[in-house]
């Protein structure tokens, strides 16, 4: 992946973020590799900061759920990379 890509892919998850309330955006770029920005969460129930949102942005391997999820888009024959950001919400009681 060059630069221009990297940015152009962590530029959409943060847009994606900061759109809704969603604590963590996943993009799957193929089998090995995986954009993904989080949200930092600080204390318990409470909501981050809104006027200045504090965001991780990792360009990894997938973890062993983005593994399973990328197993079942092959077996349902949707290609990679998935055009869609997956996006992750919070838990609340």
């Amino acid at each position: 992946m060059d630069q221009t890509s990297r940015s152009k892919q962590a530029e959409r998850l943060i847009g994606a973020l900061l759109a809704s309330e969603a604590w963590r955006a996943t993009l799957y770029v193929d089998a090995q590799h995986v954009v993904r920005a989080t949200r930092r969460w600080y204390r318990r129930g409470r909501k981050p900061d809104d006027e200045r949102p504090e965001i991780l942005v990792s360009f990894t391997r997938p973890n062993y759920r983005e593994r399973d999820f990328i197993k079942a888009c092959r077996k349902s024959g949707e290609p990679l990379p998935v055009k869609k950001v997956q996006l992750q919400f919070r838990v609340t009681k």
